[in-house]
């Protein structure tokens, strides 16, 4: 079996820490001083005291639904983050950040037809970086299809710009989850949950055989028959910050975010077209 990286101990070692629960009294020091650390906004969540692990602190959920634009055509922000790069797909290329790239194929994998990857030649890509401050669930961002899932496992490299800006390919060699979606329209995009050092384990909750950071070194493929989801639905949460990148069909979306903007789940970031 194919040994796993350091960086996989690390995290498993840092995700069991995270998932313990301690005497209340001690875990809630343990939450207020992360809140105090990370500098965390809890004014939309319970007290930090009420969580009974710092996991569920990360994967905490909003107290009340944000609202979201219902215009169809309103493509939303996934998650909380801050754009670290967007804009057009050339020559199968993206940025990583700004001076780096890297190759959308490889990113997607190869249990994707060359026909599946294809829809994206010379497409759009948004780069979404959760820091561990951010609220960590992510939700879909237009009411969609999910045609296949693969969980790709691999190492678990930091994700923040010191790291994005010396590690070339830090996205491909990233433990991911690639969803392979369609909008009502018929149009083509790529969801991939890419994981990042302490991020132990990324939810998918209409798929729970998906197990991250777990003994699995192969990739894994989940084809659906007939999966819908709606804008805004909550489908799962990283366990600590990491990145979330879209790849989208040529002429699909219109863009009216830009690289180093913050943006909020349930913000309109883009038109659909057509």
């Amino acid at each position: 079996m194919e040994k796993r990286h350091i960086t996989s101990a690390i995290s498993q070692t840092f995700g069991k820490f995270a998932s313990k629960e301690f005497p209340t009294w001690f875990q809630k020091i343990v939450n207020k001083s992360y809140v105090s650390l990370m500098g965390l906004d809890m004014s939309e969540f319970r007290d930090a005291s009420s969580y009974k692990s710092l996991n569920a602190l990360f994967t905490r959920h909003l107290r009340e639904p944000r609202h979201f634009s219902l215009d169809a055509k309103d493509f939303i922000s996934p998650c909380d983050a801050l754009i670290s790069e967007c804009g057009e797909i050339k020559e199968d290329y993206a940025l990583q950040i700004k001076g780096m790239r890297y190759k959308c194929d490889e990113l997607l994998g190869e249990h994707f037809s060359e026909e599946e990857k294809s829809v994206i030649s010379d497409g759009t890509f948004v780069n979404f970086y959760l820091s561990p401050k951010d609220y960590h669930r992510y939700h879909i961002p237009t009411n969609l299809k999910v045609h296949k899932a693969v969980h790709i496992p691999g190492k678990f490299y930091p994700v923040n710009f010191p790291s994005l800006k010396k590690r070339l390919n830090l996205f491909i060699e990233n433990e991911r989850v690639v969803l392979e979606c369609e909008t009502t329209d018929g149009k083509k995009f790529f969801m991939v949950l890419v994981s990042a050092l302490n991020v132990g384990v990324m939810k998918v909750a209409f798929e729970p055989r998906i197990q991250t950071n777990a003994d699995v070194t192969t990739p894994q493929v989940y084809e659906f028959e007939d999966l819908y989801l709606d804008k805004g639905d909550d489908f799962g949460c990283f366990e600590m910050g990491s990145t979330i990148v879209i790849l989208a069909q040529k002429d699909m979306l219109e863009l009216n975010i830009k690289a180093g903007e913050k943006v909020k789940f349930a913000q309109s970031i883009a038109k659909l077209k057509g």
